[in-house]
């Protein structure tokens, strides 16, 4: 398996990651929430003589959709959303793309995604994990083999995603962490949206444990007001 990250520089947001994986056997190629800079995507994807299958989102938020259409009129690949954030992938007004600077966006999906839905590029095996909170549809996705995670904006270094946005719930967020991301494996590698993924065994141990001491300490203060 080949993955890169690519940093993305998305208008009032600043960096956004975008992931390209791919089978090395088969070349088939899947690209993780290509949220602009479509030159910076292209440009890895030719070095890789990528055939794209999948263009996959973990939800619909403008800075991690805007590159999706230039993006498939150049490599093609199906677009895959869960089947909840369709919606948002249809409305600027909850993708909130044309307040990050990135225009009106409005897209369809060729197909929707379910929970434990599994996708397939090559022989690697990607398991859908529905998270919501950030937004209503929001994804990770799971390499059970090489304990990988793809976590979007739900989860972050010792953070999660915000929930103060279109279809976003405080308490959806801290169940889709609690019951979905804190039973993976503790050596689990996060890929999040944003900021940078820590490679140490033992720092990625402490994503998960930072992460629940922040839920804990969120969840009494929730209870005393």
């Amino acid at each position: 398996m080949i993955l890169k990250r690519i940093k993305l520089d998305i208008p009032m947001v600043g960096e956004t990651n975008c992931y390209i994986i791919q089978d090395e056997e088969t070349k088939e190629t899947m690209v993780i929430d290509p949220g602009g800079e479509v030159d910076k995507i292209s440009e890895m994807l030719d070095a890789l003589h990528a055939n794209v299958k999948y263009i996959v989102l973990t939800h619909c938020h403008g800075d991690h959709i805007s590159g999706v259409k230039e993006l498939r009129e150049k490599y093609g690949g199906k677009i895959l959303i869960h089947i909840e954030e369709e919606p948002g992938l249809e409305d600027p007004a909850i993708n909130l793309s044309d307040y990050i600077g990135v225009g009106n966006i409005s897209l369809e999906a060729d197909s929707r995604l379910n929970d434990n839905d599994l996708i397939h590029i090559g022989d690697i095996e990607f398991k859908i994990i529905h998270t919501p909170g950030h937004t209503k549809g929001g994804i990770c996705l799971y390499q059970d083999d090489k304990k990988i995670l793809f976590s979007g904006d739900t989860i972050f270094k010792g953070s999660w995603g915000r929930t103060d946005l279109p279809t976003g719930n405080f308490a959806n967020i801290i169940k889709s962490i609690t019951d979905k991301i804190m039973v993976l494996p503790e050596d689990t590698i996060i890929y999040p949206g944003h900021r940078k993924t820590n490679h140490d065994k033992r720092r990625r141990t402490n994503i998960f444990r930072t992460t629940t001491k922040r839920i804990l300490n969120e969840e009494n203060y929730f209870k005393t007001i």
